[in-house]
């Protein structure tokens, strides 16, 4: 089973910017679509966004669009998430997950989870 394992959170001012990565552990993450959710203690885990397998096709949730770029490297087994424009909204403990089900952005059709990072965003 592929492992996700996710790096690049931490802490960071309004208008700032930070890239999340996310690292597989086999090839077989190249057939997945990729997804990225984050979820707030006390809330539901929320979609950002994900990319199909072959990284041409993409899609936001409305709150991100414009801000987020997520892009994939499938000769290097990572997916990564560019986040500008942060707002403290944007705080929230970031996963990395795989799907075999082609541009879904429904949390229960991603079967492999990454551990999380945080990401926090002050005013």
């Amino acid at each position: 089973q592929v492992q996700l394992v996710e790096s690049g959170g931490g802490l960071v001012q309004a208008g700032g910017s930070l890239r999340l990565s996310c690292a597989a552990s086999e090839r077989a993450f190249n057939s997945a679509t990729m997804g990225w959710f984050r979820q707030v203690p006390g809330k539901e885990r929320e979609f950002v966004a994900y990319i199909s397998s072959t990284g041409l096709n993409t899609h936001y949730a409305d709150s991100v669009k414009g801000r987020f770029t997520i892009s994939r490297d499938n000769a290097k087994n990572t997916v990564s998430l560019q986040m500008n424009s942060l707002k403290p909204e944007d705080t929230a403990n970031y996963y990395c997950a795989a799907s075999q089900i082609r541009g879904s952005y429904l949390s229960r059709y991603y079967d492999t989870w990454g551990q999380g990072t945080q990401v926090t965003v002050s005013s």
